[in-house]
């Protein structure tokens, strides 16, 4: 059963490749979505898959950029299947 989160990630976030490294992490794991810039500085990532896999693709991301983020916030609703793949949204 998948599931959509929406996390956003604030701190020094923008500008650091956050996004770049995101979607390389992401095909790692079975998830689909998009990660892009916010213009109040922080970077959302949208994304669905089985919650276990989301578990472990946003603690990889942690993983990969935790000296940046300063702040998570992640809410979570219905899958909509609307992505294929996962992309950065410009």
């Amino acid at each position: 059963m998948s599931v959509r989160r929406t996390i956003h990630f604030s701190g020094a976030v923008q500008g650091v490749g956050f996004r770049y490294t995101t979607a390389g992490v992401a095909r790692a794991f079975d998830v689909v979505g998009i990660v892009r810039n916010l213009s109040d500085g922080r970077v959302e990532i949208v994304v669905e898959g089985a919650p276990d896999e989301l578990d472990r693709f946003v603690g990889a991301v942690h993983d990969e950029m935790s000296g940046l983020i300063r702040d998570t916030q992640t809410a979570e609703s219905r899958a909509t299947g609307q992505w294929t793949g996962f992309h950065i949204v410009h």
